[in-house]
């Protein structure tokens, strides 16, 4: 903004990142994102207008008000922001432009909850609506599960509807766009290691994806530019996607910057933040440089890898889910996927251990794809030891697998193994909600706790083992500068 000479204004509630902030603007209001604080600020500084898209979800929330007080929104206006969070509106608007999406329902008590999920089938996808990272959201894969979930989120929000949605087990995939309400320009396409029902902030994000055919792709973009210009966005514009069964479904739209918004840009070279703000202010898309629809791909890897903090967070879960729990997350460039992923795994401080046994634990719906993984960890050599219906399976697979005793089964069993440092890793993957009286949560947290490696995602342990097998040596690496990657 300032670059383009106009006086910039910034508002940060963030005591972690506003200590960067005192160079980049003219003026710096360190005050709450609320309603009456925005308010009085732009009574006091009388501003051209009001850019809201850069602040997350926080900053969108305030487009009512402003609209209601007469102040200029630049950008994406409220009636595009309703219209994409607004489930009736927005399913209008899919269904206009034949997109698909997951089947769903919108609910206000838990009789019409209970009734949308058995007329969509279980499992389904929980979220209360206008949220922030994913708080809240969670998959219910029966009738308990979800009455539990419906009973505390009506209680919190009674007036606010919650939105539930069929499942889709596929392929995430997530879009960055800079519209300026009749072109699109798409710097990237990014594909989510972790399969649907993961937050993408807690995604192993991979660029060029790994899964798509061109006509895909091509799909990918006609949606994308179809949503926004129906939405009426100007500037930028977040889709998710899932690939399920070969099709292509909208699973949500956010008329906003995304936390992946820093991440494409550094690996395409297309600066995201500067190319939308000057579209903000009326220039055109075609006018960046770039072109328009989808810009061509790079001839390297960039997996972005997010990093935990569970140890520092007592009681908190550690099993991924589609609640945002990631802190940060770090960045591997190279021109190989395998070498790419070495690097970020590596940035994570995430890796297999060198020795010891693994424990295991792990859900009926996951043990099929678990014992292929541990037969090639096997052939790796890699020792396991289990609970009784994993080891059952391990065994039955031909990996040899010493038995360990649930919580409450004797003295020896299964979180004293963690406590006294008896196995090396773990990997848990539950089949149940956040409940802290389960066994796996207890397992967990006590991995955690006492600073043993612990996985919670089969997606994510397959490729850290392919990773960290290879064949790979750090040493050879290249080293990327960051600006050199800038067109």
């Amino acid at each position: 903004l300032r670059e383009m000479g106009y006086e910039a204004i910034l508002i940060n509630n963030n005591p972690e990142t506003v200590s960067t902030d005192f160079d980049i603007s003219d003026r710096l209001y360190f005050e709450p994102i609320t309603d009456e604080d925005a308010l009085n600020i732009i009574e006091k500084e009388k501003p051209l207008g009001v850019i809201l898209q850069f602040g997350g979800q926080t900053a969108i929330k305030l487009a009512d008000a402003f609209q209601k007080n007469g102040v200029r929104i630049l950008g994406t206006g409220m009636e595009g922001i309703d219209a994409a969070e607004n489930r009736e509106t927005f399913d209008g608007i899919l269904a206009e432009c034949g997109i698909r999406r997951p089947e769903g329902a919108t609910a206000m008590d838990i009789e019409g909850g209970m009734l949308a999920a058995t007329s969509l089938g279980y499992p389904v996808l929980v979220r209360p609506s206008y949220v922030i990272g994913g708080f809240g959201m969670e998959i219910a894969w029966n009738k308990e599960e979800l009455e539990n979930w419906l009973r505390i989120a009506l209680t919190k929000n009674p007036k606010k509807p919650v939105l539930i949605d069929k499942y889709l087990n596929g392929i995430e995939l997530e879009v960055d766009g800079i519209c300026d309400g009749k072109h699109v320009l798409i710097p990237g396409i990014m594909e989510h290691l972790e399969r649907a029902g993961v937050h993408s902030g807690d995604s192993i994000s991979v660029y060029p994806p790994l899964s798509l055919t061109k006509k895909q792709k091509e799909k990918i973009v006609s949606i994308t530019e179809k949503l926004a210009t129906s939405l009426g966005i100007v500037g930028l514009i977040n889709i998710q996607f899932v690939l399920a069964d070969k099709k292509i479904y909208v699973i949500e739209v956010n008329p906003r910057a995304s936390r992946t918004v820093p991440y494409i840009s550094k690996v395409t070279g297309i600066p995201m933040i500067d190319a939308a703000t000057k579209v903000l202010l009326g220039q055109s898309v075609s006018s960046l440089g770039y072109g328009t629809g989808l810009f061509p791909e790079r001839n390297l890897y960039a997996v972005k890898v997010p990093v935990f903090s569970m140890d520092k967070i007592p009681g908190a879960e550690v099993a991924m889910s589609p609640e945002m729990k990631s802190t940060g997350e770090v960045l591997g460039i190279e021109y190989g996927l395998s070498r790419a992923m070495l690097k970020a795994f590596m940035a994570a401080g995430m890796s297999l251990p060198n020795e010891g046994k693994i424990l295991a634990s792990i859900s009926d719906q996951e043990k099929p794809e678990f014992v292929k993984l541990a037969v090639e960890m096997k052939q790796l050599g890699y020792e396991f030891c289990a609970t009784g219906g994993t080891a059952k399976a391990l065994c039955q697979a031909g990996v040899e697998t010493a038995s360990v005793e649930k919580i409450n089964e004797g003295p020896d069993n299964i979180l004293d193994s963690i406590q006294n440092k008896q196995v090396s890793m773990v990997i848990n993957i539950p089949s149940k909600g956040k409940d802290s009286k389960t066994d796996g949560f207890q397992i967990r947290r006590a991995a955690v706790e006492n600073r043993v490696p612990c996985y919670t995602s089969l997606d994510t342990l397959w490729a850290l083992c392919h990773a960290n097998h290879s064949q790979v040596v750090p040493e050879e690496l290249n080293i990327f500068n960051i600006h050199d990657l800038s067109l």
